[in-house]
């Protein structure tokens, strides 16, 4: 049995250096936009805490939409939970002194982890006053403010916004050089994952990139999110979603089927973590653990 490494009481372990002590094992969060959403999480956050996740990251809305909601559940997950957080921060629609403001509070709060993004452009298309555009920028401030273990998001399939493979990974490479590890977006193969890991190597970077996998809640998002984010649903799996849409207990138990599957491959393979991305459900996460034998669940 894998047992996740856990943070200290005093909840300042940074993330590079729980990867360092060995295999990490955290879930991402979104901030809710209605109040039945808000309820979920709620919920969500006490079912999922007694697994003892390594950390736990919370996303961060395009253009800095959910702002205040994603600070206000870090915090909430910081003073009233065992859990370690790290919020999702974002380069588009603020500026330098908004950041600062940002960055400076969860400072005094008591955070020490942070992934900083360069974020997309809000969904409506709107043009918004950014004084950074690239996640280096937003690593150079928070260097300058505080003491934070810093990752940056990694795509397996190249990002959407990317020339090619070689531009990506040569982008890749220079973010990381000023990071201290990243995260990836979801997958559904583990072969680009580890073609990435082959790939940064031979630009002489080997920090550790941890794998997400994405544990989906319904058929349309699988696709809807896919196209956005330059990730490809293999045959097999279209296959296997187009007899389970519009079942959603049928569709958690593909996703947990095809989750525990590539987890483990990821793992067999020596990826130094996985990211579950929950969607703000808990089922499905514990149930991956309880077929991984991870934790308590797997106790």
């Amino acid at each position: 049995m894998t047992t996740p490494v856990q943070p200290d009481a005093a909840k300042t372990e940074k993330v590079h250096e729980l990867l360092a002590a060995g295999t990490t094992f955290s879930f991402e969060f979104g901030p809710p936009r209605t109040p039945e959403a808000e309820e979920r999480l709620d919920r969500t956050l006490v079912e999922l805490e007694p697994l003892q996740p390594s950390f736990v990251s919370v996303t961060y809305g395009a253009g800095g939409s959910t702002r205040g909601k994603t600070r206000e559940i870090v915090e909430h997950i910081h003073r009233n939970t065992s859990m370690t957080p790290m919020p999702h921060l974002t380069c588009v629609g603020h500026t330098r002194e908004q950041l600062t403001e940002i960055v400076t509070g969860y400072r005094d709060v008591g955070l020490v982890n942070l992934l900083a993004l360069a974020g997309d452009p809000p969904d409506d298309g709107r043009e918004v006053p950014s004084d950074f555009r690239y996640s280096g920028e937003l690593i150079e401030l928070a260097r300058e403010l505080g003491d934070f273990s810093i990752g940056v998001a990694a795509f397996p399939e190249v990002h959407p916004r990317s020339i090619d493979v070689e531009d990506d990974r040569r982008h890749l490479a220079n973010k990381l050089r000023e990071a201290d590890f990243g995260i990836t977006q979801f997958s559904f193969s583990a072969a680009p994952y580890f073609r990435m890991l082959e790939e940064l190597s031979a630009l002489g970077v080997d920090k550790p990139i941890i794998p997400g996998v994405m544990l989906f809640v319904n058929v349309p998002s699988v696709y809807k999110m896919s196209a956005m984010n330059n990730t490809e649903v293999p045959d097999w799996l279209r296959d296997r979603l187009d007899k389970v849409e519009g079942q959603p207990t049928e569709v958690r138990k593909l996703a947990v089927d095809v989750s525990t599957t590539l987890i483990q491959e990821l793992l067999d393979g020596g990826a130094p973590g996985i990211h579950l991305y929950t969607m703000n459900f808990p089922r499905g996460t514990q149930d991956v653990y309880a077929n991984l034998g991870l934790g308590p669940t797997g106790s």
